[in-house]
């Protein structure tokens, strides 16, 4: 399933492959966010072209689109059995066969609690010690429209009440998670998990530990009974340690799921660039070595090699293809705004092999095609993947603190 192909000796980074039902992953390897199970902007083909590996899908946003088409068209969901050799779901919607991710939904419905978009990032620069009366002030802003139970989640998507009516409530736990993940057909899934705000607290990060944990059996579970049943392909699941910004209940998270026999592990969280180190010089050392890593949501290139660095296997994030819409090019020496370089006729980046570059497309040339945001997707994607290649060969050959330091300088 996985093996670890070569460790570097001055850091904990490491070369692996990853076997699916779809196909292998080399590993470290950066995971392109497919969020309904189609990358923004890119064909079938282009995916192929960019050398994508792996996609994660968003099992929230799936279930509601899914749950919209049927009631449109009036339909019924079928069940898959034993017997049926269709495609999932999900290589239905991508039209190509390769390794696929889904998330749990948690994280999108748990994040409902802040809905205010003005304390969305609020943590960013913090320190650790975050005062108790801006905590105060914005759990005052926390919506109603969210109420959470050690069996799962209560939820409205209606916004905002000053309750919560029958009429609007919805459900999302461990076995309803892990049976939307079942019937998508992702290659890898993970468990029902509570991502826990930067502005909670020590006691009601406990509180979440404890229904993550118990989740996590029950989403093992539930596994255990879909393999002996047998009715779809293998299915890679991964336990995730949460704990918020506390090491306790970071070190408590990753001994407990790292003692429960789940195929990988994910590490997830609201952190910025130092508390993601933190968090990862903490977690790492108590997960089993011979398993994958998977870091939730990070994606920025200083992140990817700090990561990476410190054993981590894989990672996903949206920023090839959601700046890729914003106009932000990727390059070896940093970052441009294609916007603002509309009368330069020179190729994205001297020596890009990506789609695009091959295309000839230059810079002021996809600035008038910029509406349809295909090449710059293309171009972005490619990079990023461009990147984990080099970094593999890096590692491989014993060079990767020297790569990492060159790249670094130049970005």
């Amino acid at each position: 399933m996985f093996k670890i192909l070569k460790k570097d000796k001055s850091t904990n980074a490491r070369t692996g492959i990853l076997i699916t039902p779809h196909g292998k992953i080399l590993t470290p390897a950066y995971t392109i966010v497919a969020t309904h199970a189609e990358i923004k902007c890119l064909k079938s083909q282009d995916i192929v072209k960019t050398k994508t590996q792996v996609v994660i899908s968003n099992t929230y946003h799936l279930w509601n689109k899914i749950n919209s088409k049927r009631r449109t068209h009036n339909e019924e969901p079928k069940n898959k059995t034993s017997n049926d050799k269709t495609e999932s779901f999900l290589i239905k919607s991508l039209k190509v066969k390769m390794p696929t991710m889904t998330d749990s939904g948690g994280f999108q419905v748990f994040s409902l609690r802040y809905s205010d978009k003005r304390y969305g990032k609020i943590l960013q620069s913090t320190s650790d010690l975050f005062h108790d009366r801006i905590i105060n002030k914005i759990s005052k802003n926390k919506t109603p429209n969210v109420k959470i139970t050690n069996k799962g989640v209560f939820f409205s998507i209606d916004g905002p009440s000053t309750k919560l009516r029958a009429s609007q409530k919805r459900f999302l736990g461990p076995e309803l998670s892990m049976k939307l993940q079942e019937s998508l057909g992702a290659d890898i899934i993970f468990a029902f998990d509570e991502c826990t705000s930067p502005l909670d607290n020590l006691a009601y990060n406990k509180k979440a530990l404890v229904r993550t944990h118990r989740w996590a059996k029950i989403c093992l579970a539930q596994n255990e009974k879909r393999k002996m049943q047998n009715q779809t392909p293998k299915q890679l699941l991964f336990g995730i340690v949460q704990g918020g910004r506390f090491k306790s209940l970071r070190v408590k998270s990753a001994k407990f799921i790292g003692s429960l026999p789940f195929d990988g592990f994910g590490i997830g969280g609201s952190f910025g660039q130092n508390e993601m180190l933190k968090t990862l010089k903490i977690v790492v050392p108590h997960l089993p070595e011979e398993k994958p890593r998977h870091l939730l949501g990070i994606g920025k290139i200083r992140d990817v090699f700090y990561a990476v660095e410190n054993g981590i296997d894989s990672f996903d994030c949206v920023i090839p293809t959601r700046e890729a819409r914003h106009g932000r090019i990727y390059t070896q020496h940093g970052h441009y705004d294609i916007l603002k370089n509309r009368d330069k006729n020179i190729s994205l980046e001297k020596g890009c092999k990506c789609p695009a570059c091959k295309l000839n497309i230059t810079k002021s040339k996809l600035n008038t095609l910029f509406r349809a945001q295909r090449f710059a997707t293309l171009h972005n994607v490619w990079f990023f993947n461009n990147l984990m290649k080099n970094i593999r060969a890096s590692i491989d050959r014993g060079s990767f603190k020297t790569f990492k330091k060159k790249f670094l300088s130049r970005v």
